[in-house]
């Protein structure tokens, strides 16, 4: 059954492009008050300023603790946070960058760590809150030329997982979201085939029909993301002969 969603306040987090972009745009059209952060406040005003329902944006930086609260603090109490930001570069243990890896790590994960430690106190003392993250088909299991991203999601699916465990009998919903290619400015960067790959906008209305439902875990697009999950079974011996 589809949610109630006219008049809930939601903080997308990483929604100045790409997915973001494209969840905020079906979050809006449903009625929800959006209030957008990323780094850029060009990129989070020119989204604004496209949305149909009421909306608003406070710049925030996911690898700086202080901004984060000084952000949240800035939102007010919400309905529920969406964590949508995300850094990536192509890496292989051979050509190792260390700032980037850092970033990855420190933007994709550890930016969802703090995230959480705003809100979760808020969401816990009123037992309502809606949690939603985002991370990808590529923390399954390890992969090639992923050192850093992949780890990055995988820390944040075992992030979402543990808080469901947590909260699955309270009145804060856990929903993680694991998304396959999509073409962005960050997919821009790859020079490999990418199957499977789709606009933002289609994978944001399997994003949000996700959020409609009741269900935890989403992987997409399915037929894909069967592969990767399948892959959890296969002895090392045999999963990296195929994957490396």
């Amino acid at each position: 059954m589809t949610k109630q969603w006219a008049g809930k306040r939601y903080w997308l987090v990483g929604a100045s492009a790409g997915l973001g972009e494209a969840v905020a745009q079906m979050m809006s059209a449903a009625g929800v008050e959006v209030i957008l952060s990323a780094r850029s406040e060009d990129d989070l005003k020119r989204v604004v300023d496209t949305l149909r329902g009421k909306a608003s944006y406070v710049t925030c930086d996911v690898s700086s603790l202080k901004s984060v609260e000084e952000a949240y603090a800035q939102v007010g109490e919400i309905d529920g946070v969406v964590f949508l930001a995300g850094v990536y570069w192509p890496m292989k243990a051979d050509a190792v960058d260390a700032a980037q890896l850092e970033q990855m790590v420190d933007i994709n994960f550890t930016g969802a760590a703090r995230v959480l430690g705003a809100i979760l106190p808020d969401f816990v003392k009123r037992d309502a809150g809606h949690i939603v993250l985002t991370g990808s088909l590529s923390g399954f299991r390890g992969l090639p030329g992923a050192v850093g991203y992949g780890a990055s999601k995988a820390g944040v699916m075992y992030l979402g997982e543990s808080l469901y465990a947590d909260l699955r009998k309270t009145g804060v919903e856990v929903q993680l979201i694991n998304p396959g290619f999509i073409k962005t400015r960050l997919t821009d960067k790859n020079d490999f085939n990418m199957p499977f790959i789709q606009t933002p906008e289609e994978a944001a209305r399997d994003f949000w029909e996700h959020m409609n439902s009741t269900a935890f875990k989403k992987s997409f697009p399915r037929a894909f993301s069967l592969m990767f999950r399948a892959s959890q079974f296969l002895p090392d011996s045999l999963y990296y002969r195929i994957f490396a």
